[in-house]
């Protein structure tokens, strides 16, 4: 079972599981391969689910973390949408040197919502993670029509100016639909495992900026108050994630669920696992992250009561045997290890995964 996550900024899930494939191919020709590339809601969150369910994809064009006209599509299976957020704020839509959270906006999420809502979708389910933002879901709030005394969708740094915003209408906009916020990490919005201090760097904000963001996002909150059910959806688990747009989605009445969990269920790949008998994953970089709601965790945790091995690939591994072995993971590949850098690997990503997936199959292929 090959069932990798994304290696953000130089493969899709897809296009990982296909070249850990061709790498073990090369070394075990015989050995039957069931390829089920992943997502826990960040980027290739829809075309994963439409891989294994069908349904329908519904395109349009939206605003992209900028501002900027960016492609996206709502995949519809049945009367239940699901929304890819990083399609309209991911990290991958912004070259390193110009990424700022202080500017990007989760507007286009809100305009995949409204894409979902015009189809008839009573259900929608919104993957979330990978975002460039840090605009508490303001974004995706005033696209359903939510205003305030600053704009809405200019980023997060304006926020801080915030003492009055009516979401109202964005609340009777999805009005008697059920919205689940599918999240890949349970951060809450504020402090020092919210959503600025914790993801505010890997986004382009510097220490400084960093604390600016989690002020604003601390008036952001303040000026909404608590839900109409007395519910401050500020300190709830989820509410962090991408930027605070699990909190933008909690002011609706969405609920958590745990996006890796959505993706196992809809691939099936609980049976598909006790079919196999090892099982491979893996990520751009196996860190302390991995272990809380991503990928990686949620593969291993699936293989435990059926005491298949589980086997990670990453782009660089800096996490120990005992922090992973807890885990459900028996062994840990680092491609960096295998080419001699961190940079040798993103100079050549296909090629280096390639590589490291025959080496891996050299030990583990009987």
């Amino acid at each position: 079972m090959v069932a990798p996550d994304d290696f953000k900024g130089s493969l899709t899930a897809d296009a990982a599981a296909r070249a850990i494939a061709d790498g073990w191919r090369q070394v075990a020709p015989d050995d039957e391969l069931d390829l089920c590339p992943m997502s826990d809601g960040g980027p290739g969150f829809v075309d994963t689910l439409a891989g294994a369910l069908g349904g329908d994809l519904i395109s349009a064009t939206i605003a992209g973390p900028l501002g900027e006209p960016t492609p996206g599509a709502v995949l519809l299976v049945g009367d239940t949408a699901y929304v890819e957020s990083a399609q309209a704020c991911g990290l991958h839509l912004i070259p390193a040197a110009d990424r700022d959270p202080a500017a990007t906006t989760t507007f286009g999420v809100g305009e995949l919502l409204r894409l979902a809502l015009d189809a008839g979708a009573s259900r929608i389910v919104v993957g979330l993670g990978g975002s460039a933002t840090n605009d508490g879901g303001a974004g995706l709030l005033a696209a359903l029509g939510a205003t305030a005394d600053v704009p809405l969708n200019k980023g997060g740094l304006v926020l801080r100016g915030a003492t009055a915003v009516d979401i109202s209408a964005a609340v009777a906009a999805v009005s008697g639909v059920e919205l689940l916020a599918a999240t890949d990490v349970d951060n809450p919005l504020l402090g020092l495992t919210g959503a600025a201090k914790v993801f505010g760097a890997q986004k382009g904000a510097d220490d400084n900026l960093v604390l600016q963001l989690d002020a604003a996002l601390d008036a952001f909150a303040t000026s909404i108050g608590r839900r109409a059910d007395g519910k401050d959806p500020a300190v709830a688990k989820g509410s962090g994630a991408a930027g605070g747009l699990g909190y933008g989605l909690m002011c609706l009445g969405a609920v958590r669920v745990p996006g890796i969990a959505t993706v196992m269920e809809a691939t099936g790949l609980e049976d598909r696992i006790r079919a196999s008998d090892l099982v491979i994953t893996g990520e751009g970089r196996f860190d302390w992250q991995s272990l809380r709601g991503k990928v990686v965790s949620g593969v291993a945790t699936l293989t435990m009561p059926t005491a298949r091995p589980c086997v990670v690939i990453a782009g660089d591994v800096v996490v120990g045997r005992r922090e992973f072995s807890a885990l459900g993971v028996s062994s840990a590949y680092s491609i960096a290890e295998v080419v001699g850098s961190v940079e040798a690997a993103l100079a050549d990503p296909v090629g280096t995964l390639t590589k490291t997936a025959a080496r891996v199959a050299r030990t583990w292929s009987h």
